[in-house]
C-alpha cells in the first residue's frame, strides 16, 4: 500500500516521485478534452436552463484561471477495464481513480493467468508422477537417442535463458534504481529550491521591519501586514518541504527493499537453474525432484511478480507522457496537480505584492531622508540628527524599481539602482567627531550609511526574488521541473524498468521450460544407465 499511496513521486521516479493521492478512488471523473467544469444548471426567468460555469481557483502556483480539465495520456491509457464490463477506459491518467489502476492492471492479467495455470497444471503433473512412480513395481529399460539428445539440447538452451535472463534482471534492477533516486533527488532538490528561497525571502520580510534610518520605520499596518505573509510562507514552506522529504524517503525505502529483493531473486534463480542443470546430467532424481518443488512454487511467485513490474511499468510510461501533456497545457486542471506540491494561488500573488510594496516604501524611506537630510545644509543650532555638518556633493538619490502603482520603473538619469548603491555611497561618507558630527566633508555618518545600507540590501533581496515569486505564479517554475523530469529522468525510468519487466519474464519461463526438461532428462538418463547396466548384465 505505501507504493501506491506515495503515488507518482514514485512513478515520476517513479513517478512513480513524488505524488498525494487526491480525491476519492470510488468516484469516477467524467473527464473530457479540456472542457470547463459545469457547476449547475440554473433556470432564467424565462423558464431556459442556463449552464453555469464554475469558476475555481487552480492548485498551482499562481493565477486565477478558468477550470479546465485536461484528460492525460489519454490515448495510451485506453485499455480494457475489467470494473467496467471491460469496456475501454477513457479516463486517463488518474492514480486516485479506481478505474484507472483496474485498466492498466490488466496489462498484467496474461501473467498472472500463466502463474494460475502453471501452478495448478504442473502441481498435478507432479502429483502424477508420484502416483505412477510408487504404482509402478518394475524399472523400465531402454531409451531413444534422439529423444535424450533432444531433452539435453533443450536444457542447455533453456539454462542458458535462464542465466541470461539473471543478468539482464541484476544489470536492468541496478539501472532502474539509479533512474529512480535520481528522479527523486531532483524532486527533492526542486522542492528544497522553494523551501529555501521562500525561508529567505521571509528573513528580508523580517529584515525589512528591523532596520531603520534613525527614527524614520515602517509603518505600523505594514509591519502587521508583514508579520501576517510571514506566517502564510512559513506555514507554506514548511508543508512543502516536509511533505515532499517524507514521501521521497517513503518511495526511497521501498525502492531499497524492491532492489535487494531483485538481487535475491536473480541470485538464487541463478544458483537454482545451474543446480538444476548439473543434477539433471547426473541424473539425480532425488535431488531434481526436490529442485523441480522449489521451483515450481518459485516460478510461480515469479510470473505474479513479472505482472507487477508489468503493471510498474506501464504506470511509469503513463506518467511520463502525461507529465509532458501537462507541460503543453500548463493552466489546465489534470491529475498531475498533487506531483509536487505547489503554492496556492492567494499565497503567491499577495507575496509578489507585499514584496513590491515593501521594496518601494523602504527606497522612499531612504530618498525621503537623503532629500531632506543628507543633502539639505541645515544650521547648526538644529543639530544632529537633521543637522551634523554634512557638506560635498550632493549624495544620488537610490532608484525605485516601482512605481506609487507598483508597476515596473525605469530609473532616471542621477540616480543609483540598487547593486551599485553601497559603493556609491561610500564616497559620501564623513568622519564624525565623538558628539556625531562630520570633521571631514560628507554628506552621511558611518551610522547612517550603515542603516541606509541594510535598508538597500533588504530592498535589493525582496527585488531580486520578484523574478522567483513570477515563476511561481505563471507556473513556469513547474513547467520546467516536469520537462526536466520528461526529457532527463523519463527515458531511462521506462527503459530501465522494461530491462527489469522483460529481464524477470525471461528468467520466469526459462526456468520454467528447464524444470519441465530437468524431469524428462533426468528421467532419459536414468533409463540410459540402467539399459547399459542391463546390457552389461546379459553379456555375463
Amino acid at each position: 500500500m505505501l507504493l501506491f499511496e506515495s503515488g507518482p513521486l514514485f512513478f515520476v521516479m517513479l513517478p512513480l516521485l513524488l505524488v498525494t493521492c487526491s480525491g476519492s478512488a470510488n468516484e469516477r471523473p467524467q473527464f473530457h478534452h479540456l472542457r470547463p467544469v459545469r457547476a449547475s444548471e440554473q433556470v432564467d426567468s424565462d423558464g431556459e436552463n442556463v449552464e453555469v460555469v464554475q469558476w475555481t481557483t487552480r492548485r498551482s502556483l499562481a493565477e486565477t484561471v478558468r477550470n479546465w480539465t485536461l484528460i492525460l495520456a489519454e490515448e495510451r491509457t485506453r485499455r480494457k477495464d475489467p470494473f467496467d464490463g471491460f469496456n475501454h477506459y477513457d479516463g486517463g491518467w488518474n492514480i486516485s481513480d479506481k478505474h484507472y489502476w483496474s485498466s492498466v492492471g490488466s496489462t498484467a492479467a496474461p501473467l498472472l493467468i500463466i502463474a494460475g495455470f502453471w501452478f495448478i497444471l504442473f502441481g498435478l503433473s507432479l502429483l502424477l508422477i508420484c502416483c505412477c512412480c510408487c504404482c509402478r513395481r518394475r524399472e523400465r529399460y531402454g531409451y531413444s537417442r534422439i529423444a535424450f539428445v533432444f531433452s539435453l539440447n533443450l536444457l542447455v538452451l533453456f539454462t542458458t535463458a535462464a542465466i541470461v535472463g539473471c543478468i539482464l534482471l541484476y544489470i536492468g534492477q541496478g539501472k532502474f534504481h539509479n533512474s529512480t533516486t535520481n528522479t527523486l533527488d531532483y524532486v527533492v532538490n526542486q522542492a528544497n529550491t522553494v523551501t529555501e528561497k521562500l525561508g529567505d525571502l521571509s528573513e528580508y520580510l523580517s529584515a525589512a521591519k528591523r532596520v531603520g534610518v534613525d527614527q524614520d520605520f515602517l509603518l505600523s499596518d505594514f509591519q502587521n501586514g508583514i508579520d501576517k505573509l510571514q506566517l502564510m510562507i512559513h506555514s507554506v514552506a514548511s508543508n512543502f518541504g516536509s511533505k515532499t522529504k517524507k514521501k521521497s524517503k517513503d518511495i526511497q525505502h521501498v525502492f531499497n527493499i524492491v532492489r535487494l529483493a531483485f538481487i535475491i531473486v536473480a541470485a538464487f534463480m541463478l544458483l537454482l537453474a545451474f543446480f538444476g542443470f548439473v543434477f539433471s546430467i547426473l541424473g539425480l532424481r532425488g535431488l531434481v525432484y526436490f529442485l523441480v518443488i522449489i521451483g515450481w512454487i518459485l516460478v510461480a511467485g515469479m510470473f505474479i511478480l513479472s505482472g507487477i513490474l508489468a503493471l510498474l511499468h506501464n504506470v511509469v510510461s503513463d506518467t511520463c507522457v502525461a507529465m509532458d501533456e501537462w507541460v503543453q497545457n500548463p493552466t489546465a486542471y489534470t491529475a498531475l496537480d498533487d506531483l509536487l506540491p505547489c503554492v496556492d494561488n492567494a499565497t503567491a500573488q499577495e507575496t509578489l505584492l507585499r514584496s513590491k510594496e515593501v521594496t518601494y516604501q523602504l527606497v522612499r524611506v531612504v530618498n525621503t531622508i537623503i532629500s531632506n537630510v543628507s543633502n539639505v545644509n541645515g544650521l547648526p543650532v538644529v543639530g544632529p540628527p537633521i543637522f551634523f555638518n554634512q557638506s560635498g556633493p550632493l549624495m544620488p538619490a537610490l532608484c525605485n524599481p516601482f512605481n506609487s502603482d507598483l508597476t515596473d520603473r525605469q530609473c532616471v538619469a542621477g540616480e543609483v539602482d540598487l547593486n551599485n548603491a553601497t559603493v556609491v555611497w561610500k564616497n559620501y561618507r564623513c568622519q564624525v567627531s565623538p558628539s556625531g558630527i562630520c570633521n571631514s566633508p560628507g554628506r552621511i555618518t558611518p551610522t547612517i550609511y550603515k542603516a541606509m545600507m541594510a535598508k538597500v540590501n533588504v530592498s535589493f533581496g525582496l527585488y531580486n526574488y520578484s523574478p522567483f515569486l513570477v515563476g511561481l505564479q505563471d507556473c513556469s517554475f513547474m513547467r520546467e521541473a516536469f520537462a526536466e523530469i520528461y526529457n532527463n529522468h523519463c527515458f531511462g525510468l521506462r527503459q530501465h524498468s522494461k530491462w527489469v519487466y522483460i529481464g524477470l519474464t525471461l528468467v520466469s519461463s526459462a526456468v520454467m521450460l528447464s524444470l519441465i526438461c530437468w524431469v524428462i532428462h533426468a528421467r532419459d538418463r536414468r533409463q540410459l544407465q540402467r539399459t547399459i547396466q542391463f546390457d552389461q548384465g546379459k553379456g555375463l
